[in-house]
């Protein structure tokens, strides 16, 4: 490339001046012509001698001038080079491919390289890659936050065009110059982000403790010993918190305020709350142990904000059973135990008083809506029809929304839509429902407590009043400013939940035959025939559907598999992987079946059956998506298992969607999941 350098600004025009004079001279030269030719002839001569010596000076001293300045702005440059040089901020100049062609005394220090270091930014900071420099992604400055050994920087480039640097000279031009150079420099940051650690370690964490089953566990031991089992639970707990240089405050007999720093906190998560299990080994003779339940509320912009995260910490708590602990940021959740599974209540005193309080709202709302989760199942709808029959006798009118039926569910709903003895708007879809809805209905909401997979989501922005009711264990999603919130993870179903209300409800009420066998069909698939989570609640459930008219062998007619589903599930058991010799993995091809989704999570219970199986997982394809059922007996949590891959459910039924992928993809995530919680020491290997 070719390089000319030629005078400019202020400096050319004074070196040019003397023959702007003689140019105009010579103007004046031809006004003297017309008052006297003899003297313009003289000075013709003169102004001819004049420019040729200007000329001459001109071009024999511009040599001499130019090397006098280009030696100045050589010496000028010396001087900058060499602050630049010594200057104690880390600098160096880049290329445009980000080849480092220059560096200062501080940047050779901190990177330990010597002078002539002439690799790429990147062997250095990796970070910096070549499509994030300035000119590639069209930015002029960029920045990053780099750390670099023990320290941490922030790296600032700066793109220098070369040709923009000639043209804002004063006293040299340049033409044909192109390309620029990339300027770096680092900023440490080192002391101030250590500073800043170590507030926020020392900022505030709020937490709260419950016994969850504090009175059951009194009740196991005799009397004269139940104040010495009080006495040690509030030792072990208070010792622990102490341990972390915390305060403990007893707020009642059940119910503990912890305050510590954030780092104690952070530690408590990293020894994944051992205190959980360090308060079931107090025992001086009571039949069960002792569980308790950790909220802790961390990040908060202020105190309130972390005491109402600890707040709504324990509540999630405790709606997923107990037995665990759940830290809330303004990020995200994490959750911690929940291996136990919970007791359940013998007492219906929760049911009774939410039955009452549920009768009271309905009681003063126009009209009802009931609605569960998408791709409604037997419990879904079951306890949708039992809110049905509670409105009608309360005489509401009631609304039951559904939208997509599978095919297994559609023998069920049809008993309702082809009986004259129900209203044809019993049963309505999203559509209708938002279209019908007034400003003083009340929306029950069955089976589910996540807005996002219930049939209607909208249909909660609508409704001002809004009645839960709900036996899964909650996760971080749940259905905020819930006028009534009845969720009890230790029911066998939502029919369980709502025939206990049914009975509160009025001394009236009558279910009708198919009614009954609707809700004790939810009842049925929900607890796999009676064989998991059943509880003496669930039979008396049961007992109390049956003197209502529903009939076994009705219930177990609507569920008979045919001959296709049969095989299809028999070969997702019979090609099951054993991961880790405990962990069952199939695939259920359910193509030509109407409901490959319910049938897949049969072949899940299933796979429970072999001798050594702790917990099964089927995945079924199906329209578009891939559908994990995981289930297990009592050694595995399958929802914690399932939250990790966006999913829930219960300690032993659980699931998840996965929107994008494949089979194999959604295969290698569950061994991946579980690798990862056996190394955490979250499931046993």
């Amino acid at each position: 490339m070719k390089n000319s350098i030629k005078l400019k600004g202020r400096m050319k025009a004074y070196l040019q001046s003397s023959l702007y004079l003689g140019f105009l001279l010579a103007a004046v030269d031809v006004l003297i012509y017309f008052i006297d030719y003899r003297a313009g002839i003289v000075l013709s001569g003169f102004i001819v001698f004049y420019i040729a010596i200007i000329l001459y000076m001109m071009f024999y001293n511009k040599p001499v001038i130019m090397n006098e300045l280009v030696s100045f702005a050589t010496q000028y440059g010396q001087i900058q080079r060499r602050l630049l040089r010594d200057l104690e901020l880390p600098h160096a100049l880049l290329d445009e491919a980000g080849k480092v062609i220059w560096t200062n005394i501080a940047f050779e220090r901190l990177v330990h390289q010597d002078k002539g270091y002439r690799k790429s930014i990147t062997s250095l900071f990796p970070m910096i890659t070549k499509d994030k420099l300035p000119g590639e992604n069209e930015e002029d400055e960029v920045e990053f936050d780099v750390e670099y050994e023990t320290g941490n920087y922030i790296a600032k480039l700066k793109k220098i065009s070369l040709r923009e640097m000639a043209e804002n000279s004063d006293i040299i031009e340049a033409q044909g110059y192109d390309g620029y150079l990339i300027a770096l420099y680092l900023f440490d940051e080192t002391a101030l982000k250590i500073a800043l650690r170590e507030v926020d370690n020392q900022s505030l964490a709020v937490g709260l403790i419950y016994l969850d089953n504090y009175d059951e566990a009194l009740e196991s031991v005799e009397e004269v010993r139940r104040s010495l089992l009080t006495a040690l639970i509030e030792r072990k707990v208070n010792k622990y918190i102490a341990s972390l240089d915390g305060i403990c405050k007893k707020l009642e007999k059940d119910k503990y305020f912890v305050i510590m720093r954030k780092e104690a906190a952070m530690q408590l998560q990293e020894s994944r709350f051992d205190l959980l299990e360090d308060v079931k080994t107090v025992n001086i003779g009571n039949e069960m142990a002792v569980t308790i339940s950790i909220g802790m509320g961390l990040n908060g912009l202020s105190y309130s904000q972390n005491y109402e995260f600890a707040r709504n910490a324990i509540d999630i708590a405790l709606g997923r059973g107990g037995d665990q602990a759940v830290v809330k940021m303004p990020e995200n959740v994490a959750y911690y135990g929940g291996k136990s599974q919970q007791m359940e209540k013998s007492t219906r005193v929760k049911a009774r008083v939410k039955a009452h309080a549920f009768k009271e709202i309905v009681s003063v709302k126009d009209e009802v809506y009931v609605m569960g989760h998408r791709m409604c199942d037997a419990d879904s709808f079951g306890a949708a029809v039992g809110i049905y029959r509670i409105a009608r006798t309360l005489e509401k009118p009631a609304h039951i929304v559904l939208n997509e039926i599978g095919a297994s569910m559609q023998p069920m709903i049809d008993m309702f839509i082809n009986s004259d003895e129900y209203e044809e708007d019993m049963i309505v879809n999203n559509m209708q429902a938002l279209e019908m809805v007034g400003n003083n209905a009340v929306l029950v909401v069955v089976d589910v407590s996540k807005p996002s997979i219930t049939e209607c989501p909208e249909l909660l922005k609508r409704c001002k009043s809004v009645v839960v009711l709900d036996h899964h264990r909650q996760g971080a999603e749940i259905i905020e400013n819930a006028t009534l919130s009845y969720i009890e993870s230790y029911a066998s179903s939502a029919c369980e939940m709502v025939s206990e209300i049914l009975q509160y409800t009025s001394d009236t009420l009558r279910l009708r035959p198919w009614e009954a066998d609707c809700m004790y069909s939810g009842i049925m698939i929900d607890t796999n025939n009676f064989m998991t989570k059943t509880g003496v609640r669930t039979f008396e459930a049961a007992a109390f559907l049956r003197r209502n008219g529903a009939d076994v062998t009705r219930v177990r007619k609507l569920f008979r598999d045919d001959a296709a589903e049969y095989k299809a599930k028999a070969y997702a058991v019979s090609h099951a992987e054993i991961y880790r010799t405990c962990y069952a993995i199939s695939v259920f091809h359910g193509d030509n079946l109407a409901s490959p989704t319910v049938i897949g999570a049969q072949a899940a219970n299933e796979l429970l059956n072999v001798k050594g199986i702790k917990a099964s997982f089927i995945l079924t394809p199906y329209n578009g998506m891939i559908y994990i059922s995981a289930r297990s007996i009592d050694e595995v949590n399958v929802q914690v298992i399932m939250e990790r891959m966006g999913g829930g459910g219960h300690l032993n039924i659980a699931g998840a969607q996965m929107e994008n992928g494949t089979v194999e993809e959604g295969i290698a995530t569950i061994k991946r999941t579980l690798d990862a919680m056996i190394a955490e020491g979250e499931l046993d290997g």
